[in-house]
């Protein structure tokens, strides 16, 4: 029998090609000696052969991988709610598909969650750029919009824009979804009463494509679903159970 999947690495992705088969091969590199895993990339209606790129390079690696491909663009949010339902691993690991953040990182995520786990079902796990390789302005952008984050969440994370994340699939499935929502897991996760942690990560420049966000899908739009996301834990109830009895045999 199949060693069960410890981890399924989820990539969003559009129009990658440039970046894609080199983050395959770092994911093996830094997963292969270390747990069981899986691959589950997302394309995200490409215009280019991100997802061939990605099956050829996995194929030639031995690593087990999923391709699901949107018939167009939804969106990061949308790709990482797509993956994670395909998802078998016990933890889910979410990766940018640019290459800027590191899958060398993903074990020491790992073994931080290993040892939450014995705290409590539900936990988060948030990788920290703790030196940034964006240009001046894109920091300024995710400055202002972290600042503003925190005055309205209280979240508990300084870098809520770092794509590396770690958290059990069985939580992830109870999170509530809509656009964006992949910019508000730890707050979401809080809403659970699940714990956070913080690990600081490497991050790279970008080498191939073009980034997809603007200062205002990064920031302005963000102010709408950060309230939306407040009143949602406002409204929220974690009842704690006394008992439960049952005349079940």
């Amino acid at each position: 029998m199949a060693e069960p999947l410890l981890v399924s690495v989820l990539i969003p992705a559009k129009d990658e090609a440039g970046n894609i088969g080199a983050l395959a091969d770092e994911i093996a590199d830094a997963l292969q000696p270390a747990c069981p895993f899986e691959v589950v990339l997302v394309d995200d209606g490409s215009s280019d052969d991100t997802g061939q790129v990605f099956l050829a390079r996995c194929q030639a690696r031995g690593v087990p991988a999923q391709l699901i491909r949107h018939q167009r663009s939804c969106g990061q949010s949308t790709a990482l709610w797509t993956a994670s339902r395909h998802a078998r691993g016990r933890y889910v690991v979410t990766i940018d598909g640019d290459g800027q953040n590191d899958p060398a990182d993903i074990p020491a995520l790992v073994r931080q969650a290993q040892a939450l786990e014995a705290d409590g079902a539900h936990f988060c796990i948030a990788g920290f750029r703790h030196r940034r390789k964006d240009t001046e302005w894109k920091k300024l952008q995710s400055k202002i919009a972290n600042k503003v984050r925190r005055q309205i969440l209280d979240d508990g994370v300084p870098d809520t824009g770092c794509g590396l994340k770690l958290i059990p699939r069985q939580t992830w499935l109870l999170l509530p979804y809509f656009d964006h929502m992949h910019r508000y897991i730890p707050a979401l996760v809080r809403r659970l009463g699940g714990r956070i942690a913080v690990v600081p990560v490497n991050h790279r420049h970008r080498t191939a494509g073009v980034s997809k966000y603007t200062a205002w899908n990064r920031v302005w739009v963000g102010i709408v679903d950060m309230v939306g996301v407040r009143w949602l834990i406002q409204r929220s109830k974690l009842p704690v159970l006394e008992r439960v009895e049952s005349t079940a045999p």
